[in-house]
């Protein structure tokens, strides 16, 4: 059989089995070992399988994965997105909106030291609904808020997804996390704006709540002094190279450890569920790696990613057009597949494409990540969204599904706008990781 059409066979049923709610890694594996042995022998399907397994839980690039997960459960136990929350509060909480404002900008600090957006989006979840609905905020925005808050875990360095953006791409980790600061940041700023100009439009969505003196403001920024250190120590030691991102991982672990030691807020049973929560979602995420590299490994022998590539280049178009398409597809995409599983599943096919049409690759990752992160709050997958309802069936019994994905528009424009702002501005992306190289 044609391997082109055994490949476009194996896509679609891949698709279908996406829809009966297959665990994905599961799928990619299945379909890419029938696919390579159909196209090979069985005996090297086999090997393929038992070879690829065990590379991605024996990789030392990948034990980075692992680590910053550690750090992140950690800090949460830890008490650190607490007080992140308490001090953006007292700066923000006494304009309208100011809690929302404080939510969001809480999630990017703890992004700095969590790497995962579903977990960014439980923590904040936890520590900013209760406050943002004591004060008689609209469900809507301050489910939104945090669920949008959360993917700005995906973008600020350590990320996971750019971790195995790196990986896959064979492009320096270390350059890829520093390139994300500043977009983390003006994407911040963005969110922040766009709940200002939401308030003023509709008051009733976000009342203002305390005040705090300028004394008590400068008090409260102790609360920022444990992520400072952390994110000093891993991107200040990988900005000057003093380390490898797998050793920066190893020291942000032990320097969460030692913080949260001396100041006697991390219990035993916080230390072994940190743990715990470790091992899943370390599991979880290698497994989907090995998943999508057995079929990547069926792609590349079905030929469909060079077919693909070379048909795209042959468009009389430019290449800013070529690029709006790509993106265009990653955005629809999203909204249907786990963004870890879009990247690991598309990279093979459009990585060459972008390289070829002289794109940045450091820069096309950032692109890629900010897209996927729409993914995160989009229907009907929208994963942030899903956990950010799940949290509030006990904290907040009222809020419905529907108000949560009815506040997502704005921040959905908000993320528009700052993926236009880094097309017309590269070097917002660029400039941090060519000071570093």
């Amino acid at each position: 059989m044609d391997p082109t059409l055994v490949g476009i066979i194996g896509i679609v049923i891949m698709i279908f089995l996406f829809m009966t709610r297959m665990p994905v890694a599961y799928v990619m594996m299945l379909v890419g070992f029938i696919g390579f042995s159909m196209l090979t022998s069985w005996k090297g399907g086999l090997n393929l399988m038992s070879r690829n397994i065990y590379d991605a839980f024996a990789s030392y690039e990948l034990s980075t994965i692992p680590l910053f997960i550690l750090m992140g459960q950690i800090a949460f136990n830890s008490g650190i997105s607490k007080r992140l929350y308490k001090t953006a509060y007292h700066f923000l909480g006494d304009v309208r909106g100011g809690l929302a404002m404080a939510t969001v900008s809480a999630c990017t600090a703890f992004g700095a030291v969590c790497g995962s957006s579903p977990a960014t989006a439980a923590t904040m979840s936890t520590v900013g609904i209760p406050e943002m609905k004591r004060y008689g905020y609209a469900n809507s925005l301050a489910t939104a808020s945090v669920a949008s808050g959360g993917g700005l875990g995906m973008i600020m360095p350590p990320s996971v997804v750019l971790i195995i953006y790196g990986v896959l791409t064979e492009q320096s980790i270390g350059a890829l996390f520093v390139s994300g600061i500043l977009p983390a940041i003006l994407l911040t700023a963005l969110f922040v704006a766009g709940i200002h100009i939401q308030c003023r439009l509709s008051p009733e969505l976000g009342p203002k709540g305390d005040s705090f003196t300028g004394l008590e403001k400068l008090k409260s920024l102790v609360g920022l002094l444990d992520t400072i250190i952390i994110f000093s120590l891993v991107i200040g030691g990988l900005f000057k190279g003093w380390f490898t991102p797998t050793e920066a991982a190893s020291v942000g672990v032990i320097g969460v450890l030692v913080l949260a030691a001396i100041k006697r807020q991390l219990t035993w049973k916080g230390f072994v569920n940190s743990l715990y929560e470790t091992l899943r979602t370390s599991c979880m995420v290698l497994v989907l790696i090995a998943g999508a590299v057995v079929f990547g490994k069926f792609l590349a022998v079905t030929r469909i990613p060079f077919d693909i590539a070379n048909w795209v280049s042959a468009f009389d178009m430019p290449p800013f057009g070529i690029m709006a398409a790509i993106i265009f597809i990653y955005f629809i995409g999203g909204c249907f597949m786990d963004s870890l599983a879009l990247i690991m599943l598309t990279i093979p096919v459009f990585f060459p494409v972008v390289t070829n049409m002289g794109y940045d690759p450091i820069w096309f990752g950032i692109i890629i990540v900010l897209i996927t992160e729409m993914g995160v709050i989009t229907p009907p997958v929208g994963i942030n969204v899903y956990v950010v309802y799940g949290m509030c069936r006990k904290i907040a019994p009222d809020v419905t599904l529907e108000e949560v994905f009815k506040g997502i528009l704005p921040f959905m424009l908000s993320i528009v706008v700052g993926i236009a702002l880094l097309f017309i501005f590269p070097q917002i992306i660029l400039f941090l990781p060519g000071l570093m190289y």
